[in-house]
Order: structure tokens, then sequence, then C-alpha cells
């Protein structure tokens, strides 16, 4: 009877392990599958921010556009090339800026084509291809904004000592700061002030845009987030002189493409494309038309990104 009971205990446990196994498997698919889906279906499913511009968003007749939608497509037509297939169809996936890492683990997408800084955090979740921007946190502040946030945003006279420090956290007390929520700039911010000791109020938004907007309405006093979508979304507004992006770069944050944990053998097949599409010097023609003439750094960034073959 002991012995019956202990069995049938035993095998309880082993279906319900065997039910959690199940279930981490269709949150994570299995690793080097995605070669193996593509040549099946002849699709390749590329997800992408839809208000991420300069990067990626939905242009006016509605069609992914940008950077990052750019050399994804070279993606894709290498990817094509190299499995040697006939056909290859691209379904560009909208995300939402909370589900997109959530989608590539998950496979609901092959590879993630937006504006993402690689972290330890994300890393753990995520695999990502060599990096496609020299990107960094920046700050976005009104143009009649006073005379010394600007001088302590721009870090000017920084000398990092005692008095310094003190000067600018009693210039940075009681304002507004906002950054989208779910990026590494609203991280970064949250960070900062409890470092300088800062009283601040932080007001979250969900997009640049809605950023902008609270700095013309005067609900907030500083937007930080990605330098170039900044300088971006300064461009694109009609009160484009009211605003000022601060010439100043917080931190150094490549930008990359993310993929599915563990999938060595697509992440060859992503990092080869643009090894060889940086080499061949055609990004200098992209990265112009999103922004601007690529001044010496960004060169040199492309060809110690570029990996031989």
């Amino acid at each position: 009877m002991h012995a019956y009971l202990f069995d049938g205990a035993r095998t309880r446990r082993f279906a319900i392990a065997a039910c959690g196994l199940c279930a981490m498997a269709a949150v994570n698919p299995p690793p080097n599958r995605t070669i193996e889906r593509i040549r099946a279906d002849g699709r390749i499913r590329l997800g992408y921010r839809v208000n991420a511009r300069p990067f990626a968003y939905k242009n006016e007749g509605g069609q992914p556009a940008g950077y990052s939608i750019a050399l994804c497509q070279k993606v894709a037509d290498s990817v094509k090339s190299d499995l040697g297939l006939a056909q290859l169809t691209v379904d560009w996936v909208p995300m939402a800026m909370d589900d997109r890492f959530r989608a590539v683990q998950q496979g609901q997408v092959d590879l993630l084509c937006g504006a993402d800084t690689q972290t330890l955090t994300r890393r753990s979740e995520v695999d990502f291809s060599i990096p496609v921007f020299p990107g960094g946190i920046g700050a976005m502040v009104r143009s009649d904004a006073p005379a010394r946030l600007r001088e302590v945003l721009a870090g000017h006279n920084q000398t990092f000592r005692p008095t310094w420090r003190a000067t600018a956290t009693q210039i940075l007390q009681a304002r507004a700061f906002s950054a989208v929520s779910g990026t590494t700039a609203a991280t970064w911010l949250n960070e900062r002030l409890r470092e300088f000791k800062v009283i601040a109020d932080v007001k979250p938004v969900d997009s640049y845009d809605a950023g902008v907007g609270k700095l013309l309405a005067r609900e907030s006093d500083v937007l930080f987030g990605e330098r170039a979508i900044l300088m971006d979304a300064a461009r694109r507004t009609s009160a484009a002189r009211d605003l000022t992006v601060i010439d100043r770069l917080f931190t150094y944050e490549p930008l990359a493409f993310a993929l599915a944990k563990g999938d060595d053998d697509f992440r060859l097949l992503v990092d080869r494309a643009l090894s060889r599409f940086y080499r061949s010097g055609q990004i200098g023609a992209v990265y112009t038309q999103a922004f601007g003439e690529p001044d010496e750094s960004a060169v040199t960034f492309f060809r110690w990104s570029a990996l031989p073959e």
C-alpha cells in the first residue's frame, strides 16, 4: 500500500514538472529554430516600434519607415540570399513599448528593429546583434529655460567638487523632469536623482511627442531620452524655435537589434548581413537620410562594429 502511494505521488510530481517544462517551452522557443521556421514558412517577422522616429515609425501611409527599418530590410534581403530562398515575405509587426522584448522571447517576431540599448538586464532576456548606432541619453529644454539650468545640464564649469555638486543640486531641485517609460533614459534619470539627492517631480510619458508636448505646455522642465530621437522631434515640431537640445551626451549607449536568446545561427546571419553592409560603405546613405552626413566618429563606429568574415 505504501509503495503504491509513493509511486502515485511520484507520478503526480512528474506530471506537474512535465507541465511546467511545457509551459516554459511555450514561452521560450527552443534555440536555433528561427532559420528552420523561415525556411518552412518563407517569411521573416520583423518587429518595430511605431513612435521611435527617426529609427522606426509609421509614415503617413501607415508603412514602417526609418533608419532601423532600412537596416532590417537589408538583413531580410541578406537572409533570403544566404538561405537560397526564391521568395521571402517580410512581415512588419508593430510593437508596443512594454511588450517588445516579450514578443521576441515568445517567438512572435524574429528580430526587433527599433532603438534599443543593450543592458545586462535585457541580455538576461534576449540576445542582441552587433551595434547599429552610437546612441546615448540627451536632454531637451525650452529655449527660454533658465541659463543656469542649461549650464548645469551641459556640464559647464563641471569640476566634480562638492561646491559645484551642491550648486547643481540646488538648481535641479523642485524641477519637473520627463522620460519615456520603459527606456534606459527613464531608469537613468531616477538613478541620477537618487544619487544627487534631488527632490524633483518625475513625469513619465508614453512617447517622445508626448514629452515634447509637456515641455511646450510648461508641465515639464527637461525631457531626457535618446539624443538622436530628441533632435528629430525638435526638428519636426512647428514650435522648433521654442526647443533646445543640450549639446551633451550623458551616456554612451550603442543601440542594437534584439533577437531570441540562444539562437546563435540566426544571430550569425544578422551580424553577417550588418557587417557586410557596413563594410560596403552603403551605410553612409542610410545614415545621412536619417541623421545627416556622418562625421568621422560615426564612420569609425561602423568600421569598428563590422565583424570580419
